[in-house]
């Protein structure tokens, strides 16, 4: 049902921009379901499903807001925390958000970029990972690096990249890549992710990301390069 036009019959409001209600297509009728939305709602809305959950002793529930409206998992998850007695198992969500960094090691007149390679891919990217409920973008990056490689690292101010793509199925994902400087070069991978670490210069960072996104952020970051101290 994830990515779904749905019309929904609104039962009622159970907190601040969440509902009750009941969706439909042409072919389900009248699924349980919980509207996220900014909007306030009569009777009816029509919306597309961005997630499917999951509660204790209650079966799935469908996720519904007006199109145009996006949600990431944190915010769901903090809507649905305003249910009373509502025990959240899992959920799987249309709209997924992860922060992630240009690592930048420089050495005299050289700069390194750090590329890993997660066990489930093919090929090296950027260490990245999802946003946790009350974290910024820059928080999100600067911990995912940390858990990933070990690396402390410094967020270069007016860089922010930002790669749109859908990785399978109907899943829509945003990436938002910083760049950041470490003063070291010692890595320790996370292993229950990270398969293999490389540091590259800009040349081989190109031949190396064979993605359309990962190679037009290491030209931008080629051209801030100079920020660094």
């Amino acid at each position: 049902m994830i990515a779904k036009k749905v019309r929904v019959n609104v039962y009622g409001m159970l907190a601040d921009n969440l509902y009750s209600g009941y969706a439909s297509t042409d072919t389900v009728k009248n699924r349980s379901a919980y509207i996220i939305t900014k909007k306030p709602l009569r009777d009816f809305m029509y919306g597309i499903v961005i997630a499917v959950a999951e509660f204790k002793g209650a079966g799935e529930k469908l996720i519904v807001a007006p199109e145009g409206e996006i949600y990431y998992e944190p915010v769901i998850r903090e809507r649905l925390s305003k249910l009373h007695n509502a025990q959240l198992l899992s959920i799987s969500c249309l709209y997924e958000k992860s922060c992630g960094a240009i690592v930048i090691h420089k050495k005299g007149d050289r700069c390194k970029i750090l590329l890993v390679r997660n066990h489930n891919g093919r090929n090296y990217s950027f260490p990245k990972g999802h946003v946790e409920m009350g974290e910024t973008e820059e928080e999100t990056a600067i911990r995912e690096v940390k858990e990933e490689t070990g690396l402390d690292i410094t967020i270069i101010p007016s860089f922010r990249e930002v790669a749109d793509y859908c990785p399978f199925g109907k899943i829509r994902k945003r990436v938002v890549f910083f760049m950041a400087q470490t003063m070291s070069d010692k890595v320790h991978i996370q292993e229950e992710e990270i398969d293999s670490y490389i540091w590259v210069d800009l040349e081989e960072a190109h031949h190396r990301c064979t993605y359309d996104n990962h190679l037009r952020v290491i030209r931008k970051a080629r051209e801030n390069i100079g920020k660094l101290q």
